[in-house]
């Protein structure tokens, strides 16, 4: 059985970090899903497809892997670019600007 572990991005709805510090290890899918002719809902025989297990670090993810037997692919995240400017939001109000602020 195969299984993916990765450290999920954040979304790009909120920039806070909620929810990116832990690894998930998630397993893949072995047969495809299927449309239900009648209702037009997809569906698959495959119940590994909704487990997500997470762990604190990848070193624990990769140990549960080897102990399960599973054949893991690990994904390395992509480091952030700080994008953080000084002075942020409230500068745009500050009373010591250099230039005046306009739309």
């Amino acid at each position: 059985m195969t299984a993916r572990i990765y450290r999920p991005a954040k979304t790009a709805m909120s920039s806070g970090m909620a929810k990116t510090r832990d690894w998930i290890l998630d397993f893949v899918p072995e047969s495809a899903r299927e449309i239900d002719p009648l209702m037009g809902w997809t569906s698959s025989s495959d119940t590994q497809a909704q487990v997500r297990l997470r762990f604190p670090t990848k070193e624990a993810a990769i140990e549960y892997a080897r102990e399960n037997g599973l054949d893991a692919v690990v994904t390395e995240p992509h480091k952030r670019k700080p994008n953080i400017r000084p002075g942020g939001y409230g500068e745009n109000f500050a009373t010591n600007r250099r230039e005046p602020w306009s739309h």
